[in-house]
């Protein structure tokens, strides 16, 4: 880097964002409230982030709709009126753009924009960030607010490239609609997006399998439009809408239920059990008995009832027993939701294939082999999932002080402090990052998160100083929290992508805070509390600010 300060090496920007996703965007909306130039780039071609590129029919939210939009803002929140309960892609698209554009933030986003290097400049202060098209932008703080899903992951085998038909994954949809109609699909994959897809494919195709690595405790999402009388009642209970999700340890509107399944009969439980199966979404785990995730006996048994249901819908007994996990209880891995997957399964052109027994060997010019023969398809679509957490954030080419390169200092697997920074990388951040969420709705931990950079950005600027960095000390109190309570975690270490395990090779770290909302909570306080103690500094030959704030 340059060993000399020039105007050449002062910022462009005060805050450079990462990503148009949700949380990029209120990113972007919050610095710029907070008088910071600021600058989103973003690699797709307009906002979205996860909503842009996760294009595939019947992509939809799990998290009801007007708990995973933005509470920032009354106006925004009754004038947009959501048509379902668990909203679809296009519907997200256009929120996301007229959230943009309701508050002017377009003019302040640059799309096409692919970021490939972030180096930090100790000499001048500042990152200097590269571009595919050999662009470079220098500013003094960075937000990667790429999220944890924005990395498909395809999985390891021989001939991928050989096969001849269409091939699309579920995490890099193509704008224009895939024509299925009369054509033989594969379905690779039986998580959510696999799960969502598979009986809107169904609906088409002249032949449908599903490969299936691994079973999922799928149950209903049980979605419906927003009348209204519901609508209404959202809009005039706003105020509290916001209190709850400002201050809920899961981040939904659920009212969580603090009974316990021994204080219960089995014909009781069995009873609740079906009232949880047509609960809405995630309701199946927040509102479940307390000691569901604690108690294996109760998670078993509850287990057990979802595998009644399956065997009760899907017809052939030998397919139900292929979609019951064996591996993991409920919980054990991201929990899916679905809307007449299972009904799909008994349709005459829809078949199974678990790959456990019969693992998948090789593609072909024409389709797939697996050890117990060869199936000829004319489309793929890879519901593979994502390398979640660290992939994108490892794939930047992120190099800090000392020439410390973070792909490599996550090598064993991340640490963060407080899931959005690391030590060594002074002014740089990335809200919902690793360890930045437990159990629960995303977009409130992220916009928890991103309201402490904004916040503790402004009071950098007020104190005079010019770099926030977590001290090591701090940084090591936050993974000891998250290693002490990883076990606890209902998540399997063998099966989740919150340990990575999705991806060969990848080292098997919790990925998640499993402290929660309130020990995020607890120790932003603690920091605003110490006056920012330790964090904040300004090195030798700092340069002035992009703007003066």
């Amino acid at each position: 880097m340059n060993s000399q300060r020039t105007d050449s090496n002062k910022p462009d920007v005060d805050v450079l964002v990462i990503g148009a996703g949700v949380m990029g965007i209120y990113q972007l909306y919050r610095a710029r409230e907070a008088g910071f130039d600021a600058t989103l780039v973003e690699a797709g071609a307009d906002v979205g982030g996860v909503w842009f590129w996760n294009r595939y029919p019947q992509a939809r939210f799990d998290s009801e709709s007007y708990t995973y939009g933005y509470i920032f803002s009354e106006e925004l929140f009754k004038d947009w009126k959501w048509s379902e309960h668990f909203a679809g892609q296009p519907e997200i698209e256009a929120y996301l753009n007229h959230t943009v554009d309701r508050f002017d933030l377009r003019k302040d986003m640059q799309f096409n924009t692919r970021i490939t290097s972030a180096v930090y400049d100790e000499v001048n202060g500042s990152w200097v960030v590269g571009t595919a098209a050999g662009g470079q932008i220098r500013a003094r703080v960075v937000i990667a607010a790429t999220g944890g899903l924005s990395v498909p992951h395809f999985p390891e085998i021989p001939g991928l490239e050989d096969f001849r038909g269409q091939s699309h994954h579920t995490g890099l949809w193509p704008s224009e609609p895939v024509d299925f109609k009369g054509k033989k699909v594969a379905v690779v994959g039986s998580g959510p997006s696999g799960i969502q897809i598979f009986p809107i494919i169904a609906q088409e195709a002249a032949e449908l399998t599903l490969f299936q690595r691994t079973a999922n405790w799928a149950t209903p999402l049980n979605n419906r439009p927003i009348t209204d009388a519901e609508w209404a009642e959202l809009q005039a209970s706003f105020p509290s809408i916001q209190e709850t999700l400002l201050n809920s340890p899961h981040g939904f509107l659920h009212e969580l239920n603090l009974t316990v399944s021994t204080d219960f009969t089995k014909d009781e439980r069995a009873a609740f059990f079906e009232q949880m199966w047509n609960s809405p979404g995630f309701s199946k785990l927040t509102c479940n008995y307390m000691d569901m995730t604690t108690n294996k006996d109760v998670n078993r048994e509850w287990c057990e009832f979802i595998a009644e249901k399956i065997r009760s819908i899907v017809e052939d007994p030998a397919t139900a027993d292929n979609l019951i996990p064996k591996d993991h209880l409920y919980g054990g891995k991201r929990a899916p939701f679905e809307n007449g997957f299972y009904e799909t399964m008994n349709q005459p052109h829809v078949s199974l294939v678990n790959l456990k027994k019969t693992p998948m060997t090789r593609l072909t010019e024409t389709g797939i082999e697996t050890t117990a023969g060869s199936l000829d398809v004319d489309i793929i679509v890879w519901a593979t999932g994502f390398d979640f957490g660290t992939g994108a954030l490892s794939r930047m080419n992120v190099v800090g002080r000392d020439g410390l390169r973070l792909e490599e200092h996550w090598d064993a697997g991340p640490t963060t402090y407080l899931g959005f920074t690391v030590h060594g990388f002074p002014n740089l951040f990335f809200p919902g990052g690793p360890h930045g969420a437990g159990g629960g709705n995303y977009p409130r931990y992220g916009s928890d998160q991103v309201d402490f950079i904004t916040d503790s950005l402004v009071h950098l600027r007020d104190s005079g100083e010019t770099v926030f960095e977590a001290p090591l000390e701090a940084e090591a109190q936050w993974m000891d929290m998250v290693n002490t309570l990883a076990p606890h975690s209902m998540f399997s270490k063998d099966h989740s992508h919150y340990y990575g395990a999705n991806i060969p090779g990848k080292p098997r770290r919790f990925l998640l805070n499993p402290g929660g909302r309130g020990k995020l909570h607890e120790m932003m306080a603690a920091v605003v509390d110490s006056d920012y103690r330790g964090f904040l500094s300004t090195p030798a030959n700092s340069l002035e600010p992009a703007t003066a704030g």
